[in-house]
């Protein structure tokens, strides 16, 4: 069995023991030290992460950084049952079905998404409530107030999928297809992939990065 197995933060499931699938043990959303140096082991052209979305996304991360998408294959198993990304892309969240999965499914790029201060998006960004104008390619999304901003991969469209929600007593949903979203606002966290952003943000983008992600979700 070819890949590396890495699994991230501590509250992850048991899985059966595969010969052959090395094992490394990463700390929640490893960095460029934990990450960089198995990028270049045997086996590191079919990665296999075991952890949340955050922790897919700071693997991503390095391979982005380090050029290595066209290259490298990523299969997901997610240590929530309630992960995005599971959602997005219709992965199983049986631990023992996403490991199988992750293994020997079928390569199928999907869009992989960046901001503008050197992150990544790999499932659901969500901001708000937020007042402040926002833009999906040319297109006004938003001019005022909204209770919240949804945006996701989408590899049915431009790359981008937007789903703003207004009202107060009624909620009222409006959807965007784009290539790139861009928001300026009062001050406040963006959340990618279940992270926040360090520190409340004015000015906010995302968009499709010009290489897929080489993500493994085909029928095994």
């Amino acid at each position: 069995m070819h890949g590396l197995l890495l699994v991230c933060g501590e509250n992850t499931p048991d899985l059966p023991e595969i010969d052959g699938l090395p094992v490394h043990r990463l700390p929640t959303r490893p960095g460029k030290s934990d990450v960089d140096p198995l990028l270049s082991a045997e086996g590191a052209g079919h990665l296999v992460v075991l952890g949340t979305d955050g922790d897919l996304a700071a693997v991503v991360l390095r391979l982005l950084r380090k050029d290595k998408l066209a290259t490298t294959t990523l299969g997901f198993v997610p240590a929530d049952p309630a992960s995005a990304v599971a959602e997005i892309w219709s992965l199983p969240t049986d631990p023992r079905r996403a490991l199988h999965l992750a293994l020997v499914g079928d390569v199928d790029p999907v869009p992989l998404i960046r901001d503008d201060v050197g992150g990544v998006l790999i499932g659901r960004g969500v901001i708000g409530p937020v007042r402040g104008v926002a833009y999906c390619d040319d297109d006004v999304a938003l001019r005022g107030a909204a209770r919240g901003i949804t945006v996701e991969p989408d590899d049915a469209g431009a790359g981008l999928v937007v789903q703003v929600t207004k009202g107060s007593l009624f909620k009222r949903r409006i959807t965007f297809n784009a290539r790139a979203f861009q928001l300026g606002c009062l001050p406040l966290v963006p959340l990618a992939d279940g992270v926040p952003y360090s520190r409340p943000m004015k000015r906010w983008t995302w968009y499709r990065h010009t290489e897929d992600l080489r993500l493994v979700r085909g029928l095994a």
